[in-house]
Order: C-alpha cells, then sequence, then structure tokens
C-alpha cells in the first residue's frame, strides 16, 4: 500500500502520487490519508439486497464513496464497481467491472491480493484521472457474459455502462435520488445524458427486474420506475 492515499472526502484512491489537490474534488492534500490507515479507520461492510447481491460499502462512511455490489452467480462471483476502502480478506471477486471511471476504489489492491481482473469500456480509459490504475479489459460496445448484460449509454461519462444481473439493474450515479424524485447527474453533457435515459427506458421495457442498485441507494423496481417514468416526461 505504499506510496497510495484515500480522500477523505470523496474517497478517491491516488496511486503512487500525492498531489497537493484530489483529482477528483479537489479537497486539499490535508485531507488525505494513506490507504494502510484507511484500511484501519473504514471497513467495507456487505448490506444484503437479494439473495445474490449484496451491497458494499465502507463503514463510517467514507466520503462521497459510490456502493459496489457483489453478485453471486453461479460457479463465479463480481463486483460492479469498487469500494473506496481495501479490508483484507474480504474475498476479491473474480471480476470487477465498473460502469465508469469516476471512482475506481481501491481496485487495484484488491487486483493484487487475489488476482481480480478489472474491467472498463475504452473510452473512460484514456481519462488522465485514471492514468494510475490498471485495467485487464478494455471493452467497447455492449455484452454479455456469465449471466451479466452490459449496456454502454454514454452520457455522463462516455464510456458509461449500467448492468443487468438477472432481476436486478446496476444504474450507479447515472440518476440521483432527490427526495422523491430522480434527476439525471448534472456533471456531464445534459443532451447525451437525457438520450442515455432515454436508452435506458428502451433497454429495460419489458423486463422482469425488481430491484434498482444505485451509487448510495437499492430500492424495489416499481417504487423507482415510477419515478424514473415522471423524469422521462419531465425531459421529453
Amino acid at each position: 500500500m505504499k506510496g497510495q492515499y484515500v480522500c477523505l472526502v470523496c474517497g478517491f484512491n491516488m496511486i503512487g502520487h500525492h498531489p497537493d489537490n484530489c483529482p477528483f474534488c479537489n479537497a486539499p492534500k490535508e485531507k488525505f490519508i494513506t490507504s494502510a490507515e484507511c484500511s484501519e479507520s473504514f471497513i467495507v461492510k456487505s448490506t444484503p439486497v437479494t439473495d445474490n447481491v449484496t451491497c458494499l460499502r465502507s463503514e463510517p462512511e467514507l466520503g462521497l464513496e459510490h456502493s459496489a455490489y457483489c453478485v453471486e452467480a453461479v460457479g463465479r462471483s463480481f463486483w460492479i464497481d469498487c469500494p473506496s476502502s481495501f479490508t483484507p480478506g474480504l474475498g476479491a471477486p473474480r471480476s470487477i467491472l465498473f460502469t465508469h471511471h469516476h471512482f475506481l476504489g481501491a481496485s487495484n489492491l484488491y487486483r493484487e491480493e487475489d488476482g481480480a481482473k478489472v474491467y472498463i469500456h475504452r473510452a473512460d480509459s484514456e481519462h488522465d484521472i485514471v492514468k494510475h490504475h490498471d485495467f485487464d479489459t478494455l471493452f467497447e460496445g455492449d455484452f454479455k457474459a456469465g449471466g451479466l448484460e452490459a449496456y454502454h449509454i454514454n452520457g455522463h461519462t462516455p464510456g458509461f455502462t449500467f448492468y443487468i444481473h438477472g432481476e436486478v439493474l446496476f444504474i450507479c450515479d447515472y440518476l440521483f435520488q432527490r427526495e422523491d424524485k430522480l434527476v439525471y447527474n448534472p456533471y456531464g453533457p445534459k443532451e447525451k445524458t437525457e438520450e442515455g435515459g432515454r436508452m435506458i427506458a428502451r433497454i429495460i421495457k419489458g423486463r422482469d427486474i425488481t430491484m434498482v442498485c444505485g451509487f448510495n441507494y437499492f430500492e424495489r423496481y416499481k417504487t423507482w420506475r415510477k419515478k424514473f417514468d415522471r423524469l422521462l416526461a419531465e425531459t421529453v
């Protein structure tokens, strides 16, 4: 873990350098701790979502850390996104698949511990913010593997990809919860993000989805879908 730092404000991991400001949220270096200190203070906990999906998140909360999700599939396990804190012995999965490049967490450390293979869309692998992270597979477009479905929709980031496994939709931070409504992530091109939302609607139409996993929430699909439909109507 030598030379790796974690921002307490947002949870971003900085590998091999100690910049004056966090490359993601611009917090000053006084807000950084080493990854070893982070592992001692922030433990990744699992919260059941469904019979085969658990939410992975640091306790206590680590800044703006995105929730990651562990999926136990037949004969294998994989994560959608990755926790910001490294908890030794957590059990890295066979694969870590990212929705986008903003929060890669401690994926390099889990990769080193158990040899997890890291996947990200090629368009998001080229951003300067991820130059110190290693990726094993750079995919392009949509794909299906081991019961997992990946859909590239662009928008929030050029490579943003959402996933479906069984009856669970993994949407990350493409959509934020705001009280009783959903809003699009404002950090990205507005028109492309809204078009991505319409792509999501077309892809999930008629699907037997029961649960939605977001970056800091998970909830029943029927409840989520009502809010999503209202958002679509507002942004026609």
